[in-house]
């Protein structure tokens, strides 16, 4: 190693390095929480006020960091926050830990990680070890990154030192956070790489080293995009079931019993969250670039896109047995996150389920505990909608009850004796009755009329 490449990692194992973290959001700020607990002070940079002053005040915002532990290491000196990207200059390491969302044209946004990028540049010095985890595109280190910090006269591998490592965050995961995730690493030279492993290494139990920084960006997007097929897989196979009478959650359940050569996925109502609906995609305008076609990642992608469609379907066939129409129908969503028991909202199926009812004349009420309040801007209904309790006594008031995340702490058995109807879309009831519509499933025998009625 060169002397400054010496420097820095002397500086990373006595823990005298200050670590850096733009982006505090499910990645950024469990990263800053593990470094400060390995002995780096950690400075996060965030646009976002409310969340800069919430943990200056020793408070967390994300469930998977206990504010005992933010208290904790501001107490000790090693957590703060700031808007301010001059900070930068006083660091040793930044990990870049911002969104990449898609266009309307799903083509990759790549504004987050250059309005990052560009506040780095203007202090970056010597020295320096800069990583992106943010989910991108192979090559978006060594085509993006590095030509607009090498622009500031500094090289890349010899002044400065650039990594890729992919985030592995699963939100509400109580057994594999960030600690304890193995963390893949690919350096834009082998010196890169080691010291990318040195900082991780320090907070993390286990690194994985690979040759590059594109390796390690495909790794990422292997990983979003074999959820991706898979799920488009059951999905296909939930729309078969319904055409065949046969219940696709039994056909999984058994088929999951072999012990090799089979992984169980399972239907749902889409795709939610930031990783899986967005990495293939990614990784498809990539393939694109180079004039291969990747027909199997976009077929999947218009399979799992369709789910809230079929979804509607069955909420229409449910209220036909009613003599219902959608339109006029009051309709309750039960869950608004993209996943059981966390807030998340980011590309949930449910939004979509919402616009589209809305847009067929439903009267749509939403209960979620994780999630107060919906915004006009966050779906096609275009204004507030403030979430309902759902509790027993107040279920029956609906003409249809649809659950499309299976939040533990709802009461499914109140759902099913006091719903007039229910439409599962994750198989959250179990066992069969004649008011219970499940996606992939063929539906009990039974009288249409309502459940108690004369």
């Amino acid at each position: 190693m060169s002397a400054i490449a010496d420097a820095l990692r002397e500086k990373l194992r006595t823990r005298r390095a200050r670590t850096g973290i733009v982006g505090l959001g499910y990645v950024g700020l469990p990263l800053a929480v593990e470094l400060g607990k390995a002995g780096f002070r950690a400075t996060g940079i965030d646009l976002d006020l409310r969340k800069v002053q919430s943990i200056n005040d020793g408070r967390s915002y994300i469930p998977d960091v206990q504010t005992l532990d933010v208290q904790a290491l501001r107490a000790a000196g090693r957590l703060d926050a700031t808007t301010d990207f001059s900070v930068v200059r006083e660091l040793d390491t930044i990990n870049i830990c911002v969104p990449t969302p898609l266009r309307k044209t799903k083509d990759p946004d790549m504004s987050y990680i250059v309005s990052a990028v560009e506040g780095i540049a203007k202090h970056l010095r010597p020295g320096m070890l800069i990583v992106l985890e943010s989910t991108t595109y192979p090559g978006t280190t060594d085509e993006v990154v590095q030509p607009m910090l090498e622009a500031t006269g500094l090289k890349a591998g010899v002044d400065f030192f650039l990594a890729f490592s992919p985030e592995r965050v699963d939100p509400g995961n109580p057994t594999f956070q960030t600690h304890n995730v193995p963390k893949v690493v690919g350096g834009c030279t082998p010196t890169c790489c080691a010291l990318a492993k040195e900082l991780y290494g320090s907070a993390i139990e286990t690194i994985v080293p690979v040759s590059s920084t594109r390796v390690a960006e495909m790794v990422k997007l292997l990983e979003n995009t074999f959820r991706a097929v898979n799920i488009g897989l059951v999905n296909e196979l939930a729309l078969m079931c319904d055409r065949m009478n046969i219940d696709v959650w039994e056909v999984v359940d058994a088929a999951k019993t072999k012990p090799f050569g089979f992984m169980a996925f399972y239907p749902g109502p889409g795709l939610g969250g930031h990783c899986i609906p967005i990495g293939p995609f990614y990784l498809s305008w990539k393939a694109k670039q180079t004039g291969f076609d990747p027909r199997f990642i976009e077929l999947a992608g218009h399979i799992n896109a369709a789910m809230p469609h079929y979804v509607v379907e069955k909420v229409s066939e449910a209220l036909n047995t009613r003599r219902k129409a959608i339109n006029g129908s009051n309709v309750l969503i039960a869950g608004v996150a993209y996943k059981r028991d966390i807030d998340d909202m980011r590309e949930s199926p449910a939004l979509d389920v919402m616009g589209l009812l809305h847009a067929k004349g439903a009267q749509v009420s939403y209960a979620d505990p994780f999630v107060p309040e919906v915004h006009g801007r966050e779906w096609a209904g275009d204004y507030d909608i403030r979430r309902v309790d759902l509790t027993r006594g107040t279920i029956g008031q609906y003409d249809c009850v649809v659950i499309l995340t299976d939040h533990k702490s709802f009461d499914y058995d109140a759902i099913v004796s006091e719903a007039d109807l229910v439409v599962d879309t994750r198989n959250a009831i179990k066992g069969s009755h004649p008011n219970v519509f499940k996606l992939g499933a063929p539906r009990a025998s039974g009288a249409p009329e309502k459940i108690g009625a004369a």
